[in-house]
């Protein structure tokens, strides 16, 4: 089926609105294309009136603004991603994401999947967060025992029993029935 930008058939209330018309040609959008880290890689795409547009699929180099400079550096990898946190592990970078380069993080200014380049402002103070690990100490802060809270409270219970001399078996059996007797 066609990715059409036209007016929708569903009203707010749900119901369906009769169609005027069939789906126009100057309607028809197309497919996300996601542009990923690796070596560079682009597609020329034709527009409305014969216009052609140079779309990336994969980008290996950011421009990045440090004030009035601007260089060209490799990017590492994708740190952040507002659009969508899946996106992060794929690597996929959009508009507004954190990349790690040569020359440190930098937040992308551009839209790769629509002008062809990857533009980037660096971040002079920004520190990547790990998000389990700060999703665990929360939990453990609040008395949770989410999947969290549990794997916060396995280590620690963990450390302690390194921290304790073993007993053998026996001894421990001897305790138990000393406690039923008693």
């Amino acid at each position: 089926m066609a990715i059409v930008h036209s007016k929708s058939l569903r009203k707010p209330t749900g119901g369906m609105r009769r169609a005027a018309r069939k789906k126009q040609k100057h309607e028809l959008g197309r497919p996300h294309l996601p542009v990923t880290v690796g070596s560079e890689k682009r597609k020329l795409l034709r527009g409305r009136g014969g216009n052609t547009k140079q779309v990336m699929l994969k980008a290996e180099f950011a421009v990045v603004a440090d004030g009035a400079k601007t260089r060209k550096v490799k990017i590492t990898e994708v740190v952040e991603n507002g659009a969508n946190p899946f996106f992060i592990r794929r690597n996929i970078i959009t508009k507004g994401a954190i990349l790690n380069t040569e020359a440190g993080y930098a937040r992308v200014a551009s839209r790769p999947g629509q002008h062809g380049t990857v533009d980037a402002i660096l971040l002079k103070d920004y520190q990547p967060v790990d998000k389990k690990a700060l999703k665990a100490q929360k939990a453990a802060k609040a008395g949770k025992y989410g999947h969290a809270g549990r794997a916060l409270k396995e280590l620690e219970a963990d450390a302690t029993q390194l921290a304790k001399p073993a007993r053998p078996a026996k001894a421990i059996l001897n305790l138990k029935a000393k406690a039923k007797k008693e």
